[in-house]
């Protein structure tokens, strides 16, 4: 029953969708009274519709209803009641199902939060964000439809993979998705605007909040999968370049130069055709990860599906959406007001605006990293994998300039400023900095070229946002997430240069000498659990300060037959120390991997106040 009632939602919020599409593009210049009623009507019944087909897939899992194929490929009567509701978009269809609800109420609430702006405005809005969701229902409905169908009905179903199996994990989807999808909003707010020609400063103050709002959900979410690959997959650090990491990171990069744009914008009503391009991009780069990720064709432990039919529809249809804002952008970007204001290169205006370049740097060198293997095995079948060296060869060396240029723009005054401003203070601060690095590489024996710099830069940075407590020249929500992210950038290079791993093949009773530690191999024992069983490893880590105990385990998993590894992670305000070991074919031996990690959870808390800062902006009131 469940099945028919998901089913048939999905085709009337279809119809509808053909429906508002129709109605928008009629009533585009129409000022009718009874535009709000008519539009808001159609948009509470196409929510409405979405939400019921979420609902029933939900249930579909709660009950273990295995005549539904979705529900048979990724549920099994022994899991826990939590993982059977989070396993809805745990998958490829689930997790469509919840971006189409995402997408459709994100944009019932744009509707009546934007009733102070114009009808044309506000209709043409609807129409391009309707046109998103009738692709992306037409694509669930006819290549990934979770509501097929099973008979004879299984007696049993074959479970959700084991390392999704995690409460981090089971929030991360939803949280990215908003982040995902916030960007749609902007992407046809930004087409209705340049449409309309009020891509200007008030524009700007209405759509900045969907941009924030965007940003937060982002950062949150990929924040949310880093942890979680961190402890679940035992890689044993914040950051791997994974390629479905660099699909979320790439938009990121985006949204945080759109988002300083915007502010520009706002206050000085310049960079109009930026933004608007910015707009474009990043719902571009969200819509090529959904790509990458639903056609199989990247190599990921994140990634769902590997039908290429559903790969083939959304790259059509991506290049269908980037194709109209395209021509939306170039014909009507007449109606784009040639702005009066003058701009200095002294400036903040000029500081946000080199520093954007350095983001869509970074995008860029991700983006290659990210899709040249995909290439290049279509062109000649060789396969290929870019790792951590590429990254940080190419990005390292100009982290420099733009550590030094964040640092100094937030001081800076808008329309124009003196050069000489910058005073002996901050001079005498960057000395300070450079100083500390260079005892501190000494120290440790850094030999890397960058070091002195990239580390000065660092503490410089950080120093700064610090003293920015105690001025006012800036928001408390800037000053947040300046100061967060400088914090990040410290505990990664710190983090970098002074982690330590250890990694050796023992069997019980085994001793090993680290670093003037002693890893002891002591027991084992095994635990029977509801759904898996746990091989529970117990471990001694010895020095003269502390004796560590330590119980990694090693799950092995009834349905679907799985064996994962989990990590035993004991975290200080100074370091973690992690633990992970794994079966060997060979009799009685395991291979154990100690890592002593400096600072990760100065990380994490670093990332959170950066989130938290947006979350002021948000609420902040517009001047």
């Amino acid at each position: 029953m469940s099945n028919q009632v998901g089913n048939y939602s999905l085709y009337i919020a279809l119809l509808v969708s053909i429906l508002l599409i129709f109605k928008s593009y009629k009533f585009k210049s129409n000022s009718s009274k009874n535009l709000d009623s008519k539009i808001f009507s159609l948009l509470s019944i196409q929510s409405l519709m979405i939400l019921i087909s979420f609902a029933s897939l939900i249930y579909a899992f709660i009950i273990s209803d295995f005549s539904n194929e979705t529900v048979y490929n990724n549920s099994h009567t022994a899991k826990p009641l939590f993982y059977k509701i989070s396993g809805t978009w745990g998958n490829h269809e689930g997790s469509l199902i919840l971006w189409l609800l995402v997408l459709s109420i994100f944009l019932f609430i744009f509707f009546i939060k934007s009733n102070n702006q114009s009808n044309n405005y506000r209709v043409l809005t609807v129409l391009f964000q309707e046109i998103i969701i009738f692709g992306f229902l037409l694509f669930i409905l006819f290549t990934s439809n979770p509501f097929k169908n099973l008979f004879p009905i299984p007696i049993e179903g074959t479970g959700l993979n084991p390392i999704l199996q995690d409460p981090a994990l089971a929030i991360h989807p939803p949280v990215l998705y908003l982040g995902y999808v916030g960007t749609s909003i902007i992407f046809s707010s930004s087409l209705a605007a340049i449409v309309c020609g009020i891509v200007n400063n008030n524009w700007a103050k209405h759509i900045k909040k969907w941009i924030i709002i965007s940003w937060i959900f982002l950062t949150i979410g990929i924040l949310l999968g880093s942890v979680w690959a961190y402890y679940e997959l035992g890689w044993g650090g914040f950051w791997f370049w994974d390629p479905v990491e660099n699909v979320s990171l790439m938009p990121w990069f985006c949204l945080t130069a759109l988002l300083h744009t915007i502010i520009v914008l706002e206050k000085r009503n310049l960079f109009q055709s930026w933004t608007v391009i910015l707009c474009i991009t990043t719902f571009a780069l969200s819509m090529s990860g959904t790509f990458l990720v639903r056609s199989g064709i990247l190599n990921s432990v994140h990634t769902f599906a590997n039908d290429p039919s559903r790969g083939i529809f959304i790259l059509c249809f991506l290049f269908f959406l980037i194709f109209l804002s395209i021509i939306i952008f170039f014909i009507y970007q007449k109606n784009i007001s040639k702005n009066l204001n003058k701009s200095f290169l002294i400036s903040k205006e000029t500081a946000i605006l080199i520093n954007n370049w350095f983001m869509m740097f970074f995008l860029s060198v991700v983006l290659i990293g990210t899709v040249y293997p995909i290439f290049l095995e279509v062109i000649n079948g060789l396969k290929i994998s870019i790792g951590p060296p590429f990254y940080q060869k190419l990005i390292v060396p100009f982290l420099i300039p733009f550590f030094l240029f964040m640092a100094l723009a937030p001081k800076l005054k808008w329309i124009r400023d003196n050069v000489y401003r910058i005073n002996i203070q901050q001079f005498i601060q960057l000395i300070i900095s450079i100083i500390i690095s260079y005892f501190l590489i000494i120290k440790f024996g850094i030999s890397y070229v960058f070091a002195i710099p990239l580390f000065g830069l660092g503490f410089f940075l950080f120093f700064l946002t610090i003293k920015d407590f105690f001025s006012k020249d800036s928001s408390l929500s800037q000053k947040l997430s300046h100061f967060g992210f400088s914090l990040f950038i410290i505990s990664i290079l710190l983090n970098g240069v002074l982690a330590k791993e250890y990694s050796s093949n023992m069997k019980v009773g085994d001793e090993r000498e680290y670093m003037n530690k002693t890893i002891k191999f002591e027991n084992i024992k095994v635990v029977q659990e509801s759904n898996y069983k746990s091989i529970v490893g117990e471990f001694k880590i010895l020095d003269d300060r502390s004796n560590l105990s330590m119980k990694p385990e090693i799950r092995i998993y009834d349905q679907p037959r799985t064996l994962t590894s989990e990590a035993d992670i004991i975290s200080t305000i100074y370091s973690d120390n992690f633990l992970v070991f794994n079966i060997l074919k060979d009799d009685g031996y395991y291979n154990v991997r100690y890592q002593h990690k400096p600072l990760m959870i100065w990380i994490w808390l670093s990332v959170i106040l950066i989130s938290f800062g947006g979350i002021l902006s948000y609420f902040k009131r517009n001047d």
